[in-house]
């Protein structure tokens, strides 16, 4: 039962950091916060778990009502508020953001499409925050905006099919039948947007974590 605990303790604390890149945002999360920590044993467990007790503090807020179930407390942000917030330095030239239209409207979710928008000098200068930083530099352009989020979740969704391969291709452990668990919010989300391969990815984590339960 503990280690059932802390499975879902450590799920619900990778959703809290990742909000800002999964679809709904904190109007979905917020859902499984509140429905996947009734037991007090799960509650115990994110206390133990580094920044889970603001998340901890987040839950209760909702319970309240304190915090509507489409927001979060600024000051219980996950990373203190840098991964939504708005960076004071991301700044693109004029000549930035005409190239950065001209690659968004040729734009297409694959890894060559998204190779060339990582290639652009603007973006690397950025570094790994890039989609962030981007993010903040064009957040004046709402059309804009929206093409820069179809870039993110097809990097977010490259990174979560190389992680779920990753998985699948090591021998099966129970650490790496909680990892699976706890990350499958994620596969869930983003897998079936690889169609038919990605629907067979999602059914073999599936069954490599029901094979030890």
């Amino acid at each position: 039962m503990q280690q059932q605990a802390h499975t879902i303790a450590q799920r619900l604390l990778n959703l809290y950091r990742q909000a800002h890149v999964i679809d709904g945002g904190w109007a979905a999360v917020n859902k499984v916060f509140i429905t996947e920590s009734n037991d007090s044993s799960v509650i115990a467990e994110l206390e133990n778990l580094p920044t889970g007790k603001k998340l901890v503090a987040h839950i209760n807020n909702l319970r309240s009502g304190k915090t509507p179930m489409d927001s979060i407390d600024k000051d219980l942000l996950p990373y203190g508020g840098l991964m939504t917030g708005v960076v004071a330095n991301a700044s693109l030239s004029e000549e930035d953001i005409n190239l950065l239209k001209q690659a968004l409207d040729n734009f297409q979710p694959s890894p060559e499409d998204l190779n060339k928008i990582k290639q652009l000098p603007f973006v690397q200068k950025f570094g790994n925050e890039w989609i962030q930083d981007v993010k903040s530099a064009i957040a004046f352009d709402h059309a804009l905006l929206s093409k820069w989020n179809t870039v993110a979740q097809t990097d977010k969704a490259y990174r979560v099919w190389d992680s779920a391969k990753e998985l699948l291709s090591e021998t099966l452990t129970e650490r790496n039948r909680a990892q699976i668990q706890a990350d499958m919010p994620e596969f869930e989300t983003y897998l079936p947007m690889f169609g038919d391969r990605g629907k067979e990815m999602l059914a073999k984590l599936r069954t490599f974590m029901s094979s030890l339960s």
